[in-house]
């Protein structure tokens, strides 16, 4: 058995229907306050040993994706093939969707209104005029 020290507690990976579903009540449950962290990842879901001793026979390593989620109290894992990942990314992608409407807008206008008001006074440099240096006639 291989460890490592990841972060990630120890559990079980779920099928990606139920990962999809028990991510769309993580994003339901942060609508509010909140955030959803979503990995993607290459692996091979063995371990380093293990790869060594498959690339010395010269075995093909089958490299899965492996997708986490969490919103900091729970922690939910799929592992999807190339072939399950197309059908899984469309279905993400509905899920991502729905779920957009808790983003803020950006505040892009008001910083456009700022910008153009400070450029109009500097299209139009002011003229200074020349000081003449002439002497008046009574100061003798």
């Amino acid at each position: 058995m291989c460890t490592r020290g990841i972060a990630w507690s120890v559990q079980v990976l779920m099928q990606a229907d139920p990962f999809l579903s028990e991510l769309t009540n993580m994003y339901e449950r942060s609508t509010e306050k909140g955030s959803v962290w979503v990995t993607m990842k290459r692996s091979s879901m063995k371990c380093q040993a293990r790869l060594k001793k498959m690339a010395s026979k010269g075995e093909p390593v089958e490299y899965r994706c492996l997708v986490r989620a969490t919103d900091g109290k729970r922690n939910i894992s799929t592992s999807l093939s190339a072939k399950e990942y197309l059908k899984f990314q469309a279905s993400y992608a509905l899920v991502l969707k729905a779920h957009m409407h808790a983003l803020k807008k950006r505040e892009r206008k008001d910083r456009k209104k700022t910008v153009e008001a400070e450029k109009i006074p500097e299209k139009e440099p002011k003229k200074q005029k020349k000081s003449s240096s002439k002497k008046s006639a009574g100061s003798k």
